[in-house]
């Protein structure tokens, strides 16, 4: 049976109803990846990149789940490969559309 303290805080990846864009949030809004003129890190790569932009979501979502294990919060960096791959999904759809 899986632990309801864990599974609570897996949910809270889905739930982004306690997100408040002004608070820091390590996953989906760290505070230092938008330091420049309110420009979103991820937003320059997929500027720099174009069609190379999903290799890079998708090395990403890989570089997060293979060393989950070894950080001091694993469900972090779980949640940041699966912020990647949701990005990656999305990017995908858009490309096929």
């Amino acid at each position: 049976m899986p632990n309801p303290a864990a599974t609570d805080k897996i949910s809270g990846f889905n739930d982004l109803s306690f997100f408040d864009a002004d608070k820091f949030d390590p996953v989906h809004k760290p505070k230092h990846y938008n330091r420049h003129n309110s420009i979103e890190c991820i937003e320059a790569i997929e500027a720099c990149t174009e069609s190379l932009f999903s290799g890079y979501l998708q090395g990403n979502a890989m570089k997060y789940l293979w060393r989950y294990r070894y950080k001091d919060n694993p469900l972090q960096d779980l949640g940041k490969s699966k912020w990647y791959l949701n990005k990656l999904i999305e990017t995908v759809a858009k490309e096929n559309k």
